[in-house]
């Protein structure tokens, strides 16, 4: 796999969007790509998205209130993540980790990582970290349901191929999603992040890739359906 280095300035939303964009072996759009990106599935989007953030603002804000009261630096943390097209965006979450965790350790975290903070343990445990994304899905950055999006860093890592998960808007929720639920404990201790996350990355990617080829509204509701149950802690097939 290549990679690539931003434009001047750090661009790397023009960088990724003209790689992507220009990128060599184009292939026939997907089935499921027409459906993840028709009015009609955005429409669902902007609707259960505002219904969402309707009922889960106030306790969302009031856990915002308890982060920033707990551990220093401010309650939302702007995740770069890279989006349809490669545009790159701001994902919005709660903030699990210590300020600046990005200058002290992997793009991605293990088990067990000191720079999760307590409270940041439950809300990750929990996804409720990811609250604050449901503005990013209102906005059209994301999805309900989609490839979850990933760092600049590792999409510049992504072969010919696996860039095709860039023809979709980026999801909350995912296939991939459900089946590494447990992604930090099955990842390890960050020593072994290193070994283990590409392998990790690249069955993710192929589910992704699956996704794109068949999707439809009922394989949208199964997902959430599945998801839901996951973090219920039930056991779904």
């Amino acid at each position: 796999m290549r990679s690539i280095e931003p434009m001047p300035g750090g661009d790397w939303s023009a960088t990724l969007g003209a790689w992507h964009l220009h990128s060599p072996k184009r292939v026939r759009m997907p089935y499921g790509v027409a459906w993840l990106n028709s009015r009609a599935r955005r429409a669902v989007d902007i609707v259960v998205a505002v219904m969402a953030l309707a009922v889960l603002g106030l306790p969302g804000l009031l856990l915002g209130v308890l982060v920033r009261l707990t551990t220093p630096g401010p309650a939302i943390y702007a995740s770069p993540r890279v989006g349809r097209h490669g545009r790159a965006f701001r994902m919005l979450k709660l903030r699990s980790m210590v300020a600046d965790a990005d200058q002290r350790g992997a793009l991605v975290t293990g088990a067990n990582d000191p720079r999760v903070t307590p409270i940041g343990r439950w809300l990750r445990r929990t996804k409720i970290d990811e609250l604050p994304s449901l503005w990013n899905v209102l906005i059209g950055d994301m999805a309900l349901v989609g490839p979850r999006p990933e760092n600049p860093r590792a999409v510049a890592t992504y072969s010919p191929r696996q860039r095709h998960v860039l023809q979709v808007r980026p999801g909350l929720t995912s296939t991939a999603s459900v089946k590494y639920r447990d992604e930090e404990l099955l990842l390890g201790a960050p020593d072994a992040l290193e070994e283990r996350y590409p392998a990790v990355m690249a069955d993710k990617l192929e589910l992704d890739l699956t996704y794109l080829d068949t999707a439809s509204p009922m394989d949208d509701v199964r997902i959430i359906g599945r998801t839901v149950g996951a973090l219920l802690g039930v056991a779904h097939a």
